[in-house]
């Protein structure tokens, strides 16, 4: 499968700080990927890497089957889509559409062509005569990506596009740029802080934390197979619940710590006394019935949101729950709790590595 951008051995120093460390990624043609990670990761350093905002300190960079270290940015034939929209504000929107294209000499009634097929792909047909200040943030987002798609260029970079919108227009927002995506059959790489965004968005995720990717691949992988702790707590929303444990003298028995000992079984064996961190995803702890509970947990707060009912415990540490439905609970409660086996989580207690892949 052709691989569109290619990085090997990526790093970049900003006089001794290590902002990306040994990068390596290839991006397939027509992919979406998206970067996530938390803010200092590098996923922005990464992304104008890309672009030859910043300039990589080692390592190759190749685009297209070309390679780009050192190349300006205007010839990388790339087109970026910034989180300010950045739009010409004394411009209506079909001159901000057109004007890459004006620059490089195409005639105007050609210009003005591509404006008006590319505003036809975007729903701007009708706003072609307005100013920027005459839409509203979703308009003006498609104003910007409108701006990139004109120049047809071999990949799409989008620096956290949707984070000044509302949380209902950014839903919308990321399914319109998605079947944009499909529909131009393009290549774009995506940075979000975002991971609900990433997993619903991108083909391929790529987790980053210090500089480094610690973690990659299909969104669905990382979330029921991540490498560490630090990948399972950051993927997933509400985030996955962690709990001390060690391992029992029989290898098949876990005894979790939740401000007293309570003891589960594991669906295969570990070591003997191991000291190890227990994950589960909200969504897997469930309420039980008469006589079946694995644990009886107190409760601290309910949330109720219609669809589902959100517990906090009032353990040490707090666990977090989603139960499908109105679940009659208060703070004065204790919630019989059951789950499968098959969807603990382990984590070595010291390096916070996976123990036990799926």
């Amino acid at each position: 499968m052709t691989q569109q951008i290619e990085l090997s051995g990526v790093n970049k120093y900003y006089g001794a700080y290590h902002a990306l460390r040994d990068i390596d990624l290839s991006i397939r043609k027509g992919a979406f990927v998206a970067l996530v990670g938390p803010s200092g990761c590098g996923k922005s350093t990464l992304l104008r890497s890309l672009a030859g905002l910043e300039s990589i300190s080692s390592g190759d960079l190749i685009i297209a089957g070309e390679k780009m270290n050192g190349v300006p940015p205007r010839k990388r034939d790339l087109a970026m889509v910034f989180q300010s929209y950045a739009l010409y504000p004394h411009m209506t929107v079909e001159q901000n559409l057109t004007y890459s294209l004006r620059i490089r000499g195409v005639k105007k009634a050609e210009a003005k062509k591509a404006a008006d097929e590319v505003a036809a792909t975007t729903g701007l047909s009708i706003l072609l005569h307005r100013y920027p200040r005459e839409l509203s943030g979703g308009q003006r987002q498609r104003v910007a990506m409108s701006r990139a798609i004109i120049r047809n260029p071999k990949a799409f970079l989008f620096d956290e596009p949707l984070s000044n919108l509302d949380a209902a227009l950014r839903v919308h927002m990321r399914k319109e740029i998605r079947m944009l995506h499909d529909r131009l059959g393009a290549t774009s790489v995506y940075v979000t802080h975002d991971q609900v965004e990433a997993m619903t968005m991108a083909d391929h995720v790529v987790v980053m934390r210090s500089g480094l990717i610690e973690q990659q691949g299909a969104p669905l992988d990382l979330y029921d197979r991540p490498v560490n702790r630090f990948v399972a707590g950051f993927i997933g929303s509400p985030a996955m619940n962690f709990v001390p444990a060690k391992v029992g003298a029989d290898g098949e028995t876990l005894v979790v710590d939740l401000g007293g000992p309570q003891t589960i079984r594991m669906a295969r064996p570990l070591q003997p006394g191991l000291n190890v961190i227990v994950g589960l995803r909200p969504e897997h702890l469930l309420p039980a019935e008469a006589g079946r509970a694995l644990l009886h947990l107190p409760v601290a707060s309910v949330e109720n949101t219609g669809a589902a009912t959100h517990v906090t415990t009032a353990t040490t540490p707090e666990l977090t729950l989603v139960l499908n439905g109105r679940i009659p609970l208060s703070p004065a409660d204790s919630v019989p709790i059951t789950f499968d086996a098959a969807h603990l989580h382990l984590f070595d207690a010291k390096t916070e590595m996976r123990l036990v892949p799926a």
